[in-house]
């Protein structure tokens, strides 16, 4: 059997057990209402989803780590290797960012600070701290880190700038994906059809545990999405977002076409400037005319279409059909 069809084959393993283990989780975190103090932000009509299970990224998370430690790592040799070749450091951040999210869901749901989560400082500190462990070790296992333009083939050898442009990277995609999650489908689509794309430039590149992993991903959120389409029966929560945000960043920086990011995430890129700028020139007109005026009716963006008169279904279709067309055009350029 190919490399290829093996990490399809992880592909299709992660997608049943995530499926199978699914059902009783959902009965769980029924049972013991989690989601019943849920914050809503957003149109109206988003109310209904109040009480709605959440925490759900926790099906995605568990499956991939299951099956990458029991079929991937078994394989290695060395310490070196597993650091430098593997999928150990995806993997850490991955559940690092899942842990961070699972105590910013539960604080938002039976903590002190229900209805908010974490606060903000405190989760951001977190994030950082991780993304610069995560950054070192990227720097220090990867052959010569550098900013590698695809196409042009132009190199730009960044040396230790590499670690705080990797944590910018990392931070700022787990937050773009976190923003992304708010209609039911869509931040588990964009994130699966990046991962997979990444798996495409991973396998062609040789990097064959990097590629397993991205499948086994996909798989594993393919799963969740069995109950997160809409009407959504479970939500992913900050558990899921950050931790698949984070994630994606990491496989970038492994493969070195990082460059190519904002083009295959281009949804969590734009929803994350939408709200830049909607903040932005709220506070800008706020000084100068003393009230503050708006660019879009809501941010995240995907809002905005849906009170332009886009049902959900709509908007995570397009925006789908969006991702899966930035991302053809970002593996094209990688493998040029």
């Amino acid at each position: 059997m190919t490399q290829t069809a093996v990490a399809l084959a992880l592909a299709g393993f992660s997608f049943m057990l995530t499926v199978i283990w699914g059902t009783p989780l959902l009965r769980i975190l029924r049972h013991f209402k989690v989601g019943e103090t849920i914050r809503l932000e957003g149109p109206e009509r988003h109310f209904s989803k109040l009480g709605t299970p959440t925490m759900g990224g926790v099906m995605i998370v568990l499956p991939v780590m299951l099956i990458t430690v029991l079929l991937n790592a078994a394989s290695l040799v060395g310490p070196m290797e597993f650091l430098g070749n593997s999928i150990l450091l995806p993997l850490g951040v991955m559940l690092s960012y899942a842990l961070i999210g699972a105590v910013d869901d539960w604080e938002g749901l039976r903590g002190r600070r229900r209805g908010e989560g974490m606060r903000a400082r405190t989760k951001f500190i977190l994030q950082l701290l991780v993304a610069f462990v995560a950054s070192f070790g990227l720097y220090h296992f990867l052959d010569a880190p550098h900013l590698y333009l695809p196409t042009f083939h132009i190199e730009f050898r960044v040396g230790l700038w590499y670690i705080p442009l990797a944590m910018f990277i990392i931070v700022g995609t787990s937050n773009a994906v976190n923003l992304t999650d708010g209609l039911d489908g869509l931040a588990g689509l964009i994130s699966a059809t990046a991962f997979a794309a990444y798996g495409g430039i991973a396998a062609l590149q040789g990097q064959i545990y990097v590629a397993r992993f991205c499948f086994t991903v996909v798989g594993a959120v393919f799963g969740f999405l069995w109950f997160n389409v809409h009407p959504a029966m479970l939500f992913m929560g900050d558990t899921g977002s950050l931790s698949l945000g984070a994630t994606l960043a990491v496989i970038a920086l492994m493969t070195g076409q990082w460059a190519v990011l904002p083009i295959i995430a281009v949804i969590p890129v734009s929803n994350t400037l939408s709200v830049m700028i909607q903040v932005s020139y709220y506070k800008l007109t706020r000084r100068l005319y003393g009230e503050g005026r708006r660019v879009f009716r809501m941010t995240p963006l995907h809002h905005h279409f849906e009170l332009s008169g886009w049902s959900e279904t709509q908007v995570v279709q397009r925006f789908w059909l969006i991702t899966l067309m930035a991302a053809m055009i970002g593996v094209a350029l990688a493998v040029t």
